[in-house]
């Protein structure tokens, strides 16, 4: 009891906490964001991840990344067996603006897809980067 009773090894015990959470920070905030243009070109071009577009038929009709894969949100856990063959094969998950993405991302890693990623900004900042659209 006389190690907390001391004013000095409680500084240190509040400083060790503190420096350990602000190490694990980086870790746990990125799990709901998602990859940014550069990592999702990256993902694209090094690891050639499956581009799953999430949006309506009209919105798909309109305009997608090219040799994008189109699954509506709704129908993502019935058809979830198709999406990719192996389950460690990385996926990009695209929508207009990046909100449903993220929860397609939700979805497929509660199926066990390991790397499953939402683009950041969805189509309408894949377009603003000035990156090919495919209609």
């Amino acid at each position: 009891m006389k190690f907390f009773a001391d004013y000095s090894n409680l500084v240190l015990i509040a400083i060790a906490l503190i420096s350990g959470g602000l190490l694990a920070w980086p870790v746990l905030s990125r799990r709901g964001r998602g990859v940014s243009i550069v990592e999702a070109t990256q993902l694209i071009n090094r690891r050639h991840a499956l581009i799953l577009d999430v949006r309506t038929d009209e919105e798909f009709g309109g305009g997608h990344l090219p040799q994008a894969r189109h699954v509506p949100l709704e129908e993502l856990e019935k058809k979830a067996g198709q999406v990719a063959k192996n389950k460690t094969t990385p996926v990009l998950l695209v929508c207009r603006s990046g909100q449903r993405s993220a929860k397609a991302q939700t979805i497929l890693r509660q199926l066990g897809y390991a790397e499953a990623f939402s683009l950041q900004g969805g189509v309408e900042a894949w377009q603003q980067a000035g990156l090919p659209i495919v209609k």
